[in-house]
Order: structure tokens, then C-alpha cells, then sequence
């Protein structure tokens, strides 16, 4: 059927939900039987689909096909849905009619049954569900694609019903598109046509085929579909998420996260961070989000997101670049949630989103073994010791959940929050003793109190924005390929927007902010042009 239909335009597939599971085709496939092996009625099988088809069909399952050619289905920007969660299909619809780039029709008619690998979604169609199911617990997935339906694109402006599109049907062994709407009838044929204004209007079957599509039409009732109902949502968007019930979703086998922190002014490098660790195969991330305008921005996205009630308020549009008044209050937010994660019994990388992985640096992180506490050096000298007095980067550090880390971590949250400093002199100052006392050799400390050894990262694996001077070399990812870079920190830069032209003038950038979406190798060319 779909390739008689190669070059008409878009096709809608609108199949029909019923219990697919209570009947099994024949072994010669012309037969539906039950489970018990009876052939059942063709009349009785016609009766349980149109007894299926008076449900809500708006919300039902949409299988859609499009062509293949140079228009775009819409004039815009495509939001980042999450895929099969509400208004995702009804809004596509919506925006390919309104352009008017295809022609859209519904096949709905033509399709008797339809099968899904998605058992939740199947039951839930069928009215099997008397409690509270999964798929209302996790209500905030469909309320935010509501939310994005009604940011992007004119669907939110323009009423559009999709029970309104020309519908394929067949009538006595041809296939018609009929708008009923219209009061028009369109044949299919297997050639494109020059117009689709041919109608048929003198045929001497035009009363018998109109007898046809009228019964047809009768029978297949379908509900108003209004996407602009969908889309005025009021339900606020919130994860229906504990921090504890998160971590149980995304801690690796290990019981390991990948923490970031950041505010609503960090939010596209934040996604270029995402789609980095995405393209690692790195999932076992979480983000604090520091302000509401951050949480509803990664809740958007996708991303499993959590807020922190103690987070400084009044930071959303602030430029926290390191030295700022902003920066010290949001540098302590880290630590504190760090230990409370901690506390849960859960390992943290803690990553600042400035920091570019070329490698996952987890497997070199885990050998450090309990008890040790890795973290980056600030120090830029490429000669001498690099565990020198405050050259502790707080913005990159790997904590294991047991006792001697848990403990040292307290005495960091403790002495940060009566500073008036950031957070990365309460580290070295608690840890490595003030002056450096506490130093071992040239790459550790001991805090002697929890026995917590403090481990120095070899700079060549992790370097500092400016140890060897990386960020200014002409191919910044070929010199770190040399030096054998696991991550490369975006740091020793003052502001926010100098430090984001560096790293995407660098190519060392994967978020494309004007689509919203992660940037793939077949873009690149283009986005470095």
C-alpha cells in the first residue's frame, strides 16, 4: 500500500486498538482465531473493532509515514518531545496541515488491526487499569509535552481538528481519498497525478461510491480530535521524583552518579555537557538545578533533573563567573549536595558542566579504590608539585559513599558555609590542612582526622583550562589527543560568554541551541562553517 502511495504526501496510519492478544492469525494467515483454536466470525471480528473504535481515538496510538522529498513537513523549529507521550503526534499533524508543505490524510480506515510492543499502553487503552498506573505516575512526561506543543510552532494559535483530514477508504476494491468536509472524492492511482482537483463528479458510479463512503463514515465515528484542547494544560510541570527515588533510577550498577549543578544562564552549555556524556553512553547523570527557570528547562529536555530547596534564590539570569558574589553562594550548593547524596549511599562524580570529556574517565576513577578522594589540580606550572597551596579544583572530583569520605566531606560543608569565599579554598584549606600541612609527596593529602587521602589527578588526563596552554592551541582536540586528555576544563577564564566562544569556536561543542537538539556527526560541518 505504501509504495502505491510514493510522492502523494503524508500519510497518517491511525490503527485501531483492540485485544490483539485474545486472537492469533491462522496458519495460512486468512483466518483470526482464539486462543482455543475456534475460527472466529468475520461479522463478530468487524463488531469487537467498531465496539474499540468509539474509544477516545485522540489519545490512541498513531502510526505516521511521511515521503520522501525536499519540503520539510513544518515551517519551524521541531520541539525536543518526549517521544509517545501526548501531543507529540496530534501536534505534527497540526503543524504539517497548517504549512501546507504536504498533502495529509488519514488511513485509518483502511487498517483492521494493528499490533504494538507496548503492553502499559495497550492496557490502559482497553480499560483494564482500575488503579494507579505508571502511566499516571509519570503524568509530568505528557504535561510537558503539552507545555512544548504550546511553545513551538502556530498549533497553539489555530484550531486545527484532525477528524477534519481527507480519509483513504476502500469501496468495492478501490481505494479513494475522501474529504467528506469537502463533499470531494479523489482516486487513487499508482502514477502521480497532474492534479489532485480531479474529481469525481460525472462518474456513473458517483452515487454508489458516495453510498459507500457515507456507510463507511457512519460506522467509523470518530471524536473530535482538537490539539489546541491538549494544549491548554494548567498542571504545573514537576517530576513526580524523590532525590532518593532519582538516584535509584539513574546510579549505575555501581551506585554511581554523574552529578552536574547549574543555573539558568548555563543552560546551553549544560545540554552541550548532556549530549557529550550522551554520546559516551554516559547515562547515569543527574542534574541540581539551582532555579525553577533550569528545573522546567531540563524536565524539557529530558534530563533527570532535581531541585535544591536551600539553592540561593535570585541567580536565574545572573553571569556566576568565577570571583562573583553569585558564584561563592552557588559554588557551596555543590558540596552540600554532594554529601547528601553521599549520605544515601551513592558514589559522585562531580562534574561542572565546563568540563568537555573526550573519554569516559570513570574506569581510571574507580581504581583509586575507598577512602580517596580524586580530584583536578588547578595548578598550571608544568613543573613542581601540583597539590601546591588552593590548587584543589572543586569543579571535578570523584567521592566514594563510605565512612572516611563522608566524614571529610562534612568538615568541607562545615567550614564553607561560615566563609565568605567560595567553596574550593574550604577543600584544600579542610583537607590539605591551611598552607599545605596535610600535603604527602607531590600529587596527595591526608586529612589526618578521617584518615581520607586527597589524590591529585595526573594533568595530562585532566587538565586545567590552563595548564599547557590547550584551550589556545588551533586544534584544541588534536593537543589534547596528544597529551592523552580523559576531560578538558573550560576554566582560568573570566565571564560566562567568553568561556562559552572558546569552547564552541574550539568545535568542542555538541548542542545545537537553535534546534534544542544534540549536535551529530553528519551537522558538524555545517554548524563549524
Amino acid at each position: 500500500m505504501l509504495t502505491k502511495l510514493t510522492g502523494i504526501g503524508s500519510l497518517l496510519l491511525r490503527p485501531t486498538m483492540f485485544p490483539i492478544s485474545q486472537f492469533c492469525l491462522s496458519d495460512d494467515g486468512k483466518h483470526w482465531l482464539r486462543k482455543d483454536g475456534k475460527r472466529v466470525r468475520a461479522q463478530e471480528f468487524q463488531e469487537i473493532l467498531d465496539q474499540r473504535q468509539q474509544g477516545n481515538l485522540c489519545e490512541g496510538k498513531k502510526l505516521m509515514a511521511w515521503n520522501s522529498g525536499e519540503l520539510p513537513l513544518n515551517n519551524g523549529v521541531f520541539p525536543p518531545f518526549l517521544y509517545g507521550k501526548g501531543t507529540h503526534n496530534p501536534w505534527v499533524i497540526s503543524e504539517a496541515l497548517l504549512c501546507e508543505f504536504r498533502f495529509v490524510f488519514d488511513a485509518s480506515l483502511t487498517i483492521s488491526s494493528f499490533s504494538l510492543n507496548d503492553s502499559m499502553h495497550l492496557s490502559n487503552q482497553l480499560g483494564r487499569v482500575s488503579h494507579v498506573t505508571d502511566a499516571e505516575k509519570r503524568i509530568w512526561e505528557y504535561v510537558g509535552n503539552s507545555h512544548l506543543g504550546a511553545l513551538y510552532g502556530s498549533s497553539f494559535f489555530h484550531e486545527i481538528n484532525s477528524s477534519h483530514l481527507a480519509k483513504l477508504m476502500n469501496c468495492y476494491g478501490k481505494y479513494l481519498i475522501v474529504n467528506t468536509t469537502k463533499n470531494t472524492v479523489y482516486p487513487v492511482i499508482h502514477e502521480r497525478p497532474r492534479s489532485w482537483k480531479q474529481r469525481i463528479f460525472h462518474s456513473s458510479r458517483l452515487k454508489k461510491t458516495m453510498a459507500c463512503v457515507d456507510g463507511t463514515e457512519s460506522s467509523n465515528r470518530r471524536l473530535d480530535c482538537s490539539l489546541t484542547d491538549q494544549l491548554k494544560t494548567s498542571a504545573p510541570l514537576d517530576y513526580p521524583f524523590s532525590l532518593e527515588s532519582l538516584l535509584s533510577v539513574v546510579a549505575d550498577k555501581n551506585k554511581t552518579i554523574v552529578l552536574a549543578v547549574a543555573g539558568y544562564s548555563y543552560r546551553d552549555m549544560l545540554m552541550s555537557w548532556v549530549c557529550r556524556l550522551r554520546l559516551l553512553r554516559v547515562t547515569n547523570f543527574m542534574v541540581c538545578a539551582l532555579d525553577h527557570e533550569t528545573y522546567q528547562f531540563s524536565i524539557f529536555q529530558g534530563l533527570p533533573v532535581f531541585n535544591d530547596p536551600s539553592a540561593p534564590s535570585n541567580i536565574s539570569f545572573n553571569d556566576c563567573h568565577f570571583g562573583t558574589k553569585c558564584f561563592q553562594r552557588v559554588t557551596k550548593v555543590k558540596s552540600r549536595m554532594v554529601l547528601q547524596i553521599l549520605k544515601l549511599g551513592y558514589n559522585v562524580l562531580l562534574s561542572d558542566v565546563d568540563v568537555y570529556w573526550f573519554r569516559n574517565p570513570m574506569p581510571l576513577l574507580y581504581s583509586f579504590g575507598p577512602s580517596v578522594l580524586a580530584a583536578q589540580s588547578d595548578e598550571y606550572n608544568t613543573a613542581g608539585p601540583i597539590n601546591l597551596p588552593r590548587r584543589l579544583n572543586s569543579g571535578f572530583y570523584f567521592a566514594r559513599s563510605d565512612s572516611s569520605t563522608i566524614a571529610a566531606m562534612e568538615k568541607v560543608v562545615k567550614h564553607a558555609a561560615t566563609s565568605g569565599l567560595s567553596e574550593q579554598p574550604s577543600f584544600y584549606d579542610t583537607l590539605c590542612g591551611e598552607g599545605g600541612s596535610n600535603r604527602v609527596g607531590d600529587n596527595r593529602c591526608v586529612e589526618p582526622e578521617t584518615n581520607l587521602t586527597i589524590h591529585f589527578l595526573d594533568r595530562n588526563l585532566f587538565p586545567n583550562g590552563a595548564y599547557l596552554d590547550l584551550w589556545l592551541k588551533k586544534n584544541v582536540k588534536g593537543a589534547c589527543a596528544k597529551t592523552g586528555c580523559l576531560v578538558l576544563h573550560n576554566n582560568w577564564i573570566s565571564g560566562r560568554l567568553k568561556k562559552l566562544e572558546r569552547q564552541v569556536l574550539s568545535g568542542l561543542w555538541d548542542y545545537d541551541i537553535t534546534t534544542r537538539m544534540c549536535v551529530q556527526s553528519w551537522h558538524r560541518t555545517k554548524l563549524m562553517s
